[in-house]
């Protein structure tokens, strides 16, 4: 799975100041407006400019459908991550029976995962700067050309080597990232969040409609077919984004004497953000359990549960209308009545309750109904952090930090086969609820204890 991503005010500033983005969730663990203006000065400078430039885009892209306004590049973005989740799940529902097929066990298929995660860890934070620097235009087509040649290259794999190279471009398959740096740069900070998680809801879509057609074409063609569908369906965006996205949506970065698009300072300035570094600590600490259940999840499917392809497609899809049905609705209602800091707590101790049935788990019923609540925190602790993240830093640091972002989930995700093939084995299945359980309580219970200091 491939995987679905706030804090703004306190809850004594009502509702009204929900979408603030100067506030903070706690006093310790946010910036206020005077702290990130001592963070990296320079930087906002220019940073009411790129405000400006971004309304004026956004008011000359509005477009009207069917009697209702649009704005015209956030629609090709929300299409494109339509696009991009569809092809991804397309591969993804074929990729374990083809590399089975290849002769790919369990702990190879987890070598598999490693390596496209790794690599994936590697071009975060480098995807990002290069937004930042060169535009989100620029990046999302770099996205989507990289999307299209892994899927290529999944097709013509004949043998173990061809498929661990088709792993290798995904260095800059970051498309959902790039999404989240469009909607970033063009909508209204207040509006942020329910933006992001209205993205996570185009995502959701294609997430239905690709284990699906994944699991079909897989039946009726053949699993190369699948390969080959997924990267057609990539190169149109590259189409879609060449001729409805302008080539500037906010005002890129001149990089400065000596600078490159990867520069550890930089990386150095954005940790050191008020709230970031603490952030990213709870988005790893939520993170950890879901990405080593997820790692292992189709060997799951496939060896304990025993559901053929069409059956594990139908499962998946399951997860992605729940994912849907979340960010596309219960984001927006849910950051109008609580703060995002009782947001992150609330959903930590959800995720608390929903590894420990997961742990007694025993029939795939059982998991599609532990689904709904675990699905629900995740969406909220991802939502909820990546919009915080990007309020951290000025305006035109804002790809930059979503690249380290993502990088937190490469990095969990570079992890978790290993430690999630070893846990299968060893300790068994319930072990992934076990471990998710006390890591979830253990942020609940950091999250309480910062709230209660900060009253």
């Amino acid at each position: 799975m491939d995987d679905s991503t706030r804090l703004r005010s306190t809850a004594k500033e009502g509702s009204s100041q929900e979408n603030d983005p100067t506030s903070q969730m706690s006093s310790e663990s946010l910036p206020t407006q005077s702290d990130t203006k001592t963070y990296n000065d320079m930087s906002f400078s220019n940073n009411e400019d790129s405000k400006k430039e971004s309304a004026e885009v956004s008011q000359a892209a509005t477009v009207r459908i069917a009697g209702y306004s649009f704005n015209k590049i956030v629609l090709v973005a929300h299409v494109n991550i339509f696009l991009y989740s569809t092809c991804f799940w397309i591969q993804n529902a074929v990729f374990p029976y083809l590399s089975k097929r290849l002769g790919a066990d369990p702990v190879i298929f987890g070598y598999l995962q490693t390596t496209f995660a790794v690599v994936q860890l590697a071009g975060s934070p480098l995807f990002g700067r290069f937004g930042d620097l060169f535009g989100s235009r620029v990046a999302m087509i770099l996205a989507y050309l990289s999307a299209a040649s892994s899927y290529f290259l999944l097709y013509l794999s004949s043998n173990m080597t061809l498929l661990f190279i088709s792993r290798l471009p995904s260095v800059f398959m970051h498309a959902m990232q790039g999404g989240q740096m469009i909607v970033t740069d063009v909508c209204n900070p207040k509006e942020r969040a329910a933006a992001l998680g209205k993205l996570g809801l185009s995502y959701g879509i294609g997430m239905v409609v690709g284990p699906i057609a994944g699991g079909l074409v897989s039946k009726f063609f053949s699993l190369e077919t699948g390969a080959l569908l997924a990267c057609f369906g990539s190169l149109l965006s590259v189409l879609l984004i060449v001729t409805f996205v302008p080539a500037q949506v906010k005002k890129v970065q001149k990089p400065g004497a000596g600078e490159t698009v990867f520069s550890l300072n930089k990386i150095g300035q954005l940790l050191a953000a008020p709230g970031a570094l603490f952030l990213m600590v709870i988005k790893l600490g939520t993170g950890i359990p879901i990405g080593i259940f997820q790692s292992m999840f189709t060997i799951i499917t496939l060896e304990i549960f025993k559901l053929p392809p069409e059956q594990n497609s139908a499962l998946m899809s399951y997860v992605g209308v729940m994912g849907m049905i979340v960010q596309g609705v219960g984001v927006s209602y849910a950051a109008k009545a609580f703060s995002e800091h009782t947001l992150l707590m609330g959903s930590a101790g959800i995720l608390a309750i929903s590894y420990l049935l997961l742990a007694y788990a025993s029939s795939i019923f059982q998991m599609c109904i532990i689904f709904v609540p675990l699905i629900t925190g995740l969406t909220f602790q991802n939502i909820v952090t990546t919009s915080a993240l990007t309020h951290t830093v000025p305006d035109s640091d804002t790809g930059a930090m979503l690249g380290l972002s993502m990088a937190v989930n490469s990095l969990i995700r570079s992890i978790s086969p290993t430690a999630g093939g070893y846990m299968l084995e060893n300790l068994g299945f319930e072990s992934f609820g076990w471990l998710g359980f006390f890591l979830s309580a253990a942020v609940t219970v950091v999250l309480f204890l910062r709230q209660q200091r900060s009253e």
